[in-house]
């Protein structure tokens, strides 16, 4: 191993910023969980108290799916999909210190 690889190494990927935390989970990484196709009691179930992050701050995941009318998610889009028609897309606020 060269000098140059092991610098590489020690460094981060990508270098974290000084800013505020921002609060709940991607939904991305809540989907990413699951496999499809899934019942909408089956996602409620399973991850219906994780708290993602939205345009409008943090919510239950459940409490933003009980929006919806979907009773079956064939693919991670389709549930993506029906979250995004309830919290919309668009800059997620940070937490304030």
């Amino acid at each position: 191993m060269s000098d140059e690889d092991e610098e590489t190494e020690e460094e981060p990927a990508v270098e974290l910023g000084e800013g505020a935390d921002v609060e709940g989970a991607p939904l991305a990484r809540v989907t990413h969980r699951l496999h499809y196709g899934i019942e909408h009691s089956e996602v409620v179930r399973r991850e219906g108290d994780t708290v993602i992050r939205t345009p409008d701050g943090p919510r239950e995941l459940g409490d933003v799916l009980a929006e919806t009318d979907e009773t079956y998610f064939d693919t991670r889009n389709a549930l993506e999909s029906a979250v995004e028609s309830v919290v919309g897309t668009g800059p997620v606020p940070t937490a304030e210190d």
